[in-house]
């Protein structure tokens, strides 16, 4: 059986050692190589709805980490259905990002920074396209929910909250340097080889992270 989420303390204490290790396992995730860094990568490039898609992101990962750390990751853990579904789930999505990303690269035709996809597009389907890659990754559900609710959910009850809010910290500093430090990338992706470099570099590493998760059962 997993971990059971306890009520918080009544007396409003809260443990702050456990918000240290909510930061350092967030951000062991959510550094990791995957469609949604991709995508805030090419809006950093192209400086392009960098703070809105930041903090989306920020907040869809408080919603699914204080999700997991409070009960529903265990319940997940315990079903392999649902593993088994997110397992398979995640490695299609990573498949099908990566071939797309291989069909930019071998169609890219403007040579300068139009080639980005996300250029000339407007804030609502940029959030929109965000929100796809959040919520319809079922990789997204593992790490935030399953593996961070694991994590948090051995906390002491005091140290729940502190954990849902170090790994807050760790997650809103990488969506925020991830976007703005791309921009000082924007001289390189001038050229239009830059962008196909990095399509089939996005596209290399999204098949082999997809053959990796669909191995991993």
């Amino acid at each position: 059986m997993g971990p059971r989420a306890s009520p918080m303390p009544m007396n409003g204490s809260m443990n702050w050692q456990s918000f240290p290790v909510g930061f350092a396992a967030a951000a062991s995730l959510v550094a990791a190589v995957g469609p949604l860094n991709a995508y805030i990568l090419r809006l950093g490039i192209g400086a392009r709805h960098i703070l809105p898609v930041a903090l989306l992101c920020i907040a869809s990962d408080v919603l699914l980490i204080a999700a997991g750390v409070f009960g529903f990751g265990a319940f997940v853990a315990e079903s392999p259905k649902l593993l088994t579904v997110a397992r398979w789930g995640g490695a299609a999505f990573l498949a099908g990002y990566g071939l797309l990303a291989l069909r930019r690269s071998l169609l890219a035709r403007s040579g300068s920074l139009a080639m980005s996809s996300t250029e000339g597009v407007s804030l609502k389907r940029t959030l929109l396209t965000a929100l796809a890659f959040i919520y319809l990754n079922p990789l997204a559900y593992l790490d935030a929910v399953v593996l961070l609710g694991a994590i948090g959910g051995t906390e002491p009850a005091a140290g729940r909250l502190p954990f849902v809010l170090g790994a807050t910290v760790a997650c809103a500093l990488w969506y925020v340097v991830l976007g703005y430090g791309a921009r000082r990338l924007s001289p390189l992706f001038a050229r239009r080889s830059a962008w196909r470099w990095l399509d089939a570099g996005t596209a290399m590493l999204m098949l082999v992270l997809a053959t990796g998760v669909a191995r991993s059962g």
